[in-house]
């Protein structure tokens, strides 16, 4: 198995942590590696990856140009190679993810639930999201109730209305 590889972004949001399996993401969360040690461990853990990181600035060289163009408004799709590593429904929602929703747009997770065929799967589908490992790239943000309000994220709402607002300019 591939070793994994990880930097801290320091995006406008605060700091982002990117980690690698080989040259595809495989994780994208907000924060530092010091305040998501834990989390990344468990995760690591469920899905039988390495407990070992290599920090590599040079790895992410992709990653972080696309996304200083995302913040600058330069870029509205990613073109970064990408693995997910969830169940098979969770797989299905973020694939729907990165392929239905795009830049600018807003859905609902009756929406999402559409989009995969599985109409009745709306409180699914939000766990599902909840758990998409690659924020911003699958644009999780993207995702706001049936009634137009913003509702959970897990970076928080503060960074969601921004990535909103900053993909409605």
């Amino acid at each position: 198995m591939d070793a994994l590889y990880f930097m801290e972004y320091q995006s406008p949001i605060g700091p982002i942590l990117l980690l690698k399996q080989g040259d595809q993401i495989v994780y994208i969360k907000y924060g530092s590696l010091r305040e998501k040690e834990a989390d990344v461990r468990k995760w690591c853990q469920k899905h039988g990856l390495p407990l070992e990181w290599h920090e590599s600035s040079e790895r992410f060289d992709d990653i972080v140009i696309q996304l200083e163009e995302y913040f600058q408004q330069k870029r509205t799709t990613f073109t970064i190679p990408y693995k997910f590593y969830g169940t098979s429904f969770q797989q299905k929602v973020w694939q729907a993810l990165a392929t239905k929703v795009d830049y600018g747009k807003t859905c609902s997770y009756q929406d999402i639930a559409n989009y995969i065929e599985s109409p009745k799967a709306v409180r699914a589908v939000g766990g599902a999201n909840n758990k998409n490992p690659i924020s911003i790239i699958v644009p999780c943000h993207r995702v706001i109730g049936k009634n137009g309000k913003l509702v959970g994220y897990g970076g928080g709402l503060d960074k969601k209305e921004y990535l909103l607002s900053l993909e409605q300019k």
